[in-house]
């Protein structure tokens, strides 16, 4: 017969580890979320993996217990609870409450005891038990029947302890733990234990002697003189310590089996909601899906609506009749990511209040072209405003069609992310429940004509949004039309030369060869040089170099590590060095083998709702990413050609864009100076920090100038400096504080923007792009010294992505305007690439390098360095 369970969960340990363990999260009403998340992931998998028949949760009370009546200083000197995860807790009693978990806590004792309590009453009733913990101190509760899970790496990998595996791992029984302790003392409990008994000690004397009790029976057996006086002097604390180390067993608690069991009574409706309120979307999905009642906070869902199934060429001709003014779109599509195979499956419209569902496969299958004549009058019409959520993909795969789309208004995805670019992901779904309080249901056709019901009312909130942000600039004209852009980008591809790939692959595999046998040379044995533990063993047994860092399995030899080593031996370069080869191999040169399509070309995804900072980013593959340190990252831009003999590639690259961003929005009268009279920045900030004439400035003094340059933007310390730069924390304080001594306004900047961003918990670009930075108003120090960071580059780094977003929305409206053959095909953070026919060279330049020069009116120039070539990598 099967067992029931009881799983016991500890409150505060378990939130304090994923507080801990997770990044800051907030909802949008600013609650701080990480503990939340991570106590709640951690339940479902524990009810899933256990499978309990009853759970409790216990808590600590603020009240002292009967320890501190005993020790004043019982705990004495513990870190206050940070108030981000002190205001978590309440939410979470809600949520257990809602859960139908019952909460014990008792003024006078601690969480422990009570865990102790449950643990042996359930433990007579033949129930096996699961205590879920961080804290260790449990593990003296470890039975036959009694299992300790000790949660560890953060929330994500789990130990679990019964009364013979505390025999195998420490030698001692779970009673015996309690001895341990009352040796060597609890740190984290002030428990103070006998001075000079460490954890080693204490261990093996109590596996000699068995308790401590038998311990201080036998002091004259004991080696050590300063151990032997030691017991003798702290006798007394050696017993009062194990004291204060026993969990208590029968604290008086009133347990009702029938009350604790485990059931799916509890309240689905209000659960969804709560998880909607602190926009736990992934675990969403672990909960039944219910309607929604009427609550303050959220109502009913609508019915669904009455609409037509369009799956004949007629019924399209008349439904599109009904289309007018306005229509509300959602595609429905598969294979994005493959253009060849990118397709769409359905068409839901929502025109006039009228619903139409568009089965575009069978109509395909019936008559395409006359499918196509049909749809193209209605989505080319200039005057028939769509809305849409995520448009890009509508431009893609009508452009397959030869159905250009015109007249869009508005889409959902994208404002969505303009409002919040935390929150990685901006489905439908997530935007009814959030904005509209509405708990959609549904799944398929049904759910997704739910989609273009709700549609109107979610523009309409988010419209209000993009307004009261003032967004309308950087949503109407940049973001919105270069949702055009990119998927026209997608569709032109980026052609690649099959057999230089082929050649490059060659070339790689020989030079990994070749740096393969040095590294054997200088390590004197060959070995794998991609096992850690075989590296571990050469570079600091073999080599006997320093060791920098420890891991559980052994040494550490990770990119810091070895870039803290690379002046100890030739090796360590060398090392460093086939790691990249190795890595551009597989990815950029196996990889891209696997992502050519049938054109020959590769049709990276550009992703416009995915940075917090503004900037795109690329996937399927990485375009914007291929290291180029090495000369042999570089060789990979060699296999990216033109379409063709009668074309080129044309790369047009703003010169320092941040920095003249930075000039810009500190408005300091010597940075500016610098931009305007178009000199060399790097020069001209080295010939200031280090006080000399330009004429005298060394490529030393330049590259370290460049150093801070650049680190000012991104928030850089003294310390980053000085390793950046190998040079002391004095000596990289002094760059600075020179740098701030000619720049005043730079300093002045940053120091205001921090107080923006604590102030108002997020700051804005040039075009008022928002990005939340709920780290600045941490109490970790290091979480904090995160969000200043971020403070200080945002608006830098985000405002150049504005620029070069505007940029390629006016490049590409020109040529599109002009009919020229030429196009954008890739962009790289401040870098367009265009594939260019040759007859179009000098028109392509001037409208280039005017669009991106001319595109906003900065207090310095704008420049745009142009490179022509027949491959990427001549271009460049």
């Amino acid at each position: 017969m099967v067992k029931e369970r009881l799983i016991i969960l500890d409150g505060h340990s378990l939130m304090n580890r994923a507080f801990y363990a997770l990044p800051p999260l907030t909802n949008a009403e600013g609650l701080h979320t990480n503990a939340l998340y991570g106590f709640t992931a951690m339940l479902f998998k524990m009810q899933e993996e256990i499978k309990p028949n009853y759970i409790v949760c216990t808590f600590d009370r603020k009240a002292p217990t009967f320890r501190h009546e005993e020790y004043k200083d019982y705990k004495a000197g513990r870190k206050k609870m940070p108030p981000e995860l002190g205001e978590q807790f309440p939410v979470l009693k809600e949520l257990l409450e809602l859960m139908s978990i019952n909460i014990f806590e008792i003024d006078g004792f601690e969480a422990d005891d009570l865990i102790g309590t449950l643990s042996k009453f359930a433990e007579k009733k033949d129930i096996e038990v699961y205590i879920v913990t961080g804290d260790r101190d449990a593990l003296q509760l470890a039975s036959d029947n009694i299992k300790v899970v000790i949660t560890k790496k953060g929330m994500s990998e789990k130990e679990i302890y019964d009364s013979n595996r505390m025999v195998e791992e420490f030698g001692v029984t779970p009673t015996q733990f309690i001895d341990v302790k009352g040796l060597m003392g609890d740190s984290s409990d002030n428990i103070p234990g006998v001075p000079g008994i460490g954890e080693k000690t204490a261990y093996k004397l109590i596996q000699q002697y068995g308790s401590v009790e038998n311990v201080l029976q036998n002091i004259d057996n004991i080696s050590g003189a300063k151990i032997k006086n030691n017991l003798i002097e702290y006798r007394e604390q050696a017993i009062f310590s194990k004291k204060l180390a026993t969990i208590i067993t029968n604290v008086p608690i009133d347990i009702d089996l029938d009350s604790i069991k485990s059931n799916e009574r509890y309240d689905i409706t209000a659960l969804r909601q709560m998880f909607f309120r602190l926009q736990f979307k992934s675990l969403l999905d672990k909960l039944p899906q219910v309607e929604i009642s009427e609550t303050p906070t959220s109502r009913t869902e609508e019915a669904l609506v009455e609409y037509e199934t369009v799956d004949t060429i007629e019924k399209l001709n008349k439904a599109a009749q009904n289309i007018k003014e306005e229509l509300f779109m959602y595609l429905e599509t598969e294979n994005l990511h493959i253009y060849s195979k990118a397709d769409i499956n359905r068409i839901y419209i929502n025109s006039q209040g009228k619903y139409y569902v568009v089965d575009f496969k069978k109509l395909k299958e019936e008559d395409e072209k006359s499918l196509v004549e049909v749809l193209k009058p209605i989505f080319e019409d200039k005057t028939l405003m769509k809305i849409g959520h995520d448009n890009k993909s509508t431009f893609l795969v009508f452009r397959k069609y030869g159905i250009k789309l015109k007249g869009v208004a508005f889409d959902t995805k994208i404002a969505a992310y303009l409002i919040d670019s935390s929150k990685g992901e901006y489905e439908l779904t997530t935007l009814i429940q959030e904005l509209l309080k509405i708990d959609i249901i549904g799944e398929g056709e049904e759910l997704y004509v739910k989609f273009i019901t709700y549609l109107p009312q979610i523009k309409k909130a988010l419209e209000e949004k993009v307004h009261e942000f003032s967004m309308e600039k950087l949503f109407y004209e940049v973001e919105l039309p270069l949702t055009e852009v990119l998927a026209f980008m997608e569709t032109e591809g980026f052609k690649v030369d099959k057999e230089k790939l082929e050649e490059l692959g060659k070339k790689f595999r020989s030079e990994i060869d070749k740096v393969q046998e040095e590294i054997y040379e200088l390590a004197g044995d060959e070995f794998n040089i991609g096992s850690p533990k075989q590296l571990g063993k050469i570079l600091f047994e073999k080599l006997d170099l320093p060791v920098v860092k420890k891991t559980k399995t052994g040494y550490s030899t990770n990119a810091e590590v070895l870039e803290e080593l690379s002046d100890k031996h030739p090796i360590i370069d060398k090392i460093t060095y086939y790691r990249q080869l190795t890595k551009l191999h597989s990815t950029y040169v196996e990889g891209l083998k696997n992502v050519i399509d049938f054109d020959n070309k590769i049709h990276s995804s550009l992703n416009q709702a995915v940075t917090t900072t503004g900037r795109l980013s690329s996937t399927e593959p990485n375009l914007q990413n291929i290291p180029i340190k090495y000369e042999m990252g570089r060789e990979i831009r060699k296999i990216f050609v033109s379409n063709n003999e009668n074309s080129v590639i044309l790369s047009a690259d703003y010169s320092q864009i941040e920095l003249r961003v930075l000039a810009h929005i500190a408005d300091d009268e010597n940075l500016i100076d610098a931009f305007v009279n178009h000199s060399d920045i790097h020069t001209k900030t080295a010939s200031e920090v280090f006080r000399v004439p330009i004429e005298e400035v060394t490529s030393l003094m330049r590259s370290r100038a460049k150093a801070v340059n650049f680190g000012i933007v991104y928030g850089i310390g003294d310390f980053s400096l000085a390793k950046d730069i190998k040079v002391t924390k004095k000596e990289a304080k002094n760059y600075i504080d020179a740098y701030f001594e000619r720049y005043p306004n730079v300093k002045k900047y940053m120091e205001d923007i921090v107080r923006v961003g604590e102030d108002q918990s997020f700051v804005t670009t040039i075009l008022n792009r928002r990005r939340y930075i709920p780290e600045i108003s941490s109490s970790n120090k290091v979480v904090k010294a995160l969000g200043i960071r971020l403070a200080m580059n945002t608006p830098i780094q985000g405002s150049a992505a504005d620029i070069i977003k505007l940029a390629m929305v006016n490049v590409h409206k020109q040529l599109t305007e002009r009919n020229l053959m030429s196009t954008l095909i890739l962009q790289v953070h401040d870098e367009l690439i265009l594939n260019v026919y040759k007859n179009e060279i000098n028109e392509v330049q001037e409208i280039v390098k005017k669009e991106m020069e001319q595109v906003f009116n900065l207090r310095v120039p704008l420049e745009v360095d142009i490179n022509i070539g027949d491959t990427w990598y001549e271009a460049k």
